[in-house]
């Protein structure tokens, strides 16, 4: 269920990062590389609870094999050339989720915790900070996905529905537009049947699409070339009915490019968010970021409750198709510097740029009102 992505990599791809990350012992940098200290000639990993080396004395190295070739040696507190703690527990939440994917029914608490390795409240605890869901949030997520595909490969919709695990038709049609977004007839035709209005507009970053199903906003992209934008969307929504928008659909395509050139106007869209249950969690929170602001996404993933989780919150901000309502371009790495960007990084800073300049005028409008009200004070008569 967590992918690893070139973005979710990206986030200690520079050794002013990784020293960020060593500076705050961040868990998710233990296993992405080893720092050295040049004056002990020793190598730990970043989570160390060595007291830390000044900065011209620390360099970093892919692995432990890697500081060892340069002459480093391990240290023997944290022990980074052993398996790290870290991923003791990833495998073991790794062994749990085989056995859920395995089961008809979801395994007790204990079994997992069982073939974990774990007593049972750590195993709950470690498997939510790793995967992001608990595990009877995990196997409805994967139930989910096994019934989207018995969909497309079953005789009948029933079929599908029990080969998927689930025991009851009635509870299964009660949640399925949530766990398909459409009907399952209408899923098992490949979304035949739906009608999707969409539009192409022009503004400073370039070209933009935007579409919509009956439910809201289903898309919105940004690229340089209006043909390749379409060839995706088609490809996308290759079953759906497309039309373009029309008069009112206008509309929703002006609002989206007079946020662009300014932000100050907000962006407040209906829109259909489709993904899994820890996707949708975190393009919730990304909504709720101001604008003007950004945060971190080891600072996102403690947001949803899930602080090790980054590289999953990394790869759900690089799997959102919905750009600016859902602002992934406001995720930056600890350090500060950007990362990648579905529609490019020079969009990304573009973006960040224009909203932190409409920062600065609601701060400076602030305090141009302070200002006034501190003088009328002293005006008023005593």
């Amino acid at each position: 269920m967590i992918e690893t992505t070139t973005e979710s990599l990206a986030i200690f791809d520079s050794d002013e990062a990784k020293w960020v990350a060593v500076l705050a012992r961040d868990t998710a940098a233990d296993g992405a590389f080893v720092y050295a200290v040049r004056t002990t000639g020793i190598y730990c990993r970043p989570t160390c609870a060595s007291r830390r080396p000044r900065r011209e004395n620390a360099e970093f190295h892919a692995d432990g094999a890697a500081a060892e070739r340069a002459g480093y040696r391990p240290c023997q507190r944290c022990r980074p050339q052993e398996t790290s703690l870290a991923q003791r527990h990833a495998e073991s939440v790794a062994r749990a989720c085989r056995l859920i994917e395995a089961s008809e029914e979801l395994p007790s608490l204990d079994d997992l915790a069982r073939v974990a390795g774990l007593s049972r409240f750590h195993f709950h605890r470690v498997f939510k900070s790793i995967t992001g869901l608990t595990p009877k949030a995990y196997a409805k997520a994967w139930r989910a996905e096994r019934v989207r595909v018995e969909l497309l490969n079953s005789e009948t919709v029933t079929e599908a529905i029990y080969q998927a695990g689930y025991h009851s038709s009635g509870r299964f049609y009660a949640a399925s537009t949530q766990i398909l977004g459409m009907t399952p007839k209408r899923y098992r035709s490949g979304g035949e049947g739906m009608n999707i209005r969409f539009a192409l507009g022009e503004c400073s970053l370039g070209t933009i699409l935007v579409a919509a199903s009956e439910k809201g906003i289903c898309a919105i992209s940004l690229g340089n070339d209006p043909e390749e934008l379409l060839r995706e969307f088609q490809d996308r929504f290759a079953s759906a009915s497309l039309a373009p928008g029309g008069k009112d659909f206008d509309a929703w395509v002006a609002q989206v490019v007079g946020f662009v050139e300014a932000p100050d106007i907000g962006l407040s869209l209906p829109l259909d968010i489709r993904g899994t249950a820890f996707q949708q969690r975190v393009w919730q929170a990304l909504t709720k970021i101001p604008v003007g602001a950004t945060i971190s996404y080891t600072e996102l993933a403690e947001r949803i409750g899930s602080p090790r989780a980054v590289r999953a919150v990394a790869s759900a901000c690089a799997s959102n198709t919905i750009a600016l309502a859902i602002p992934c371009h406001r995720v930056v790495r600890s350090d500060g510097a950007l990362s990648g960007y579905r529609w490019g990084v020079e969009r990304k800073r573009a973006l960040l740029e224009r909203e932190a300049r409409r920062g600065e005028s609601v701060i400076s409008a602030r305090l141009l009102t302070g200002r006034a009200l501190l003088l009328e004070e002293r005006q008023r008569p005593r």
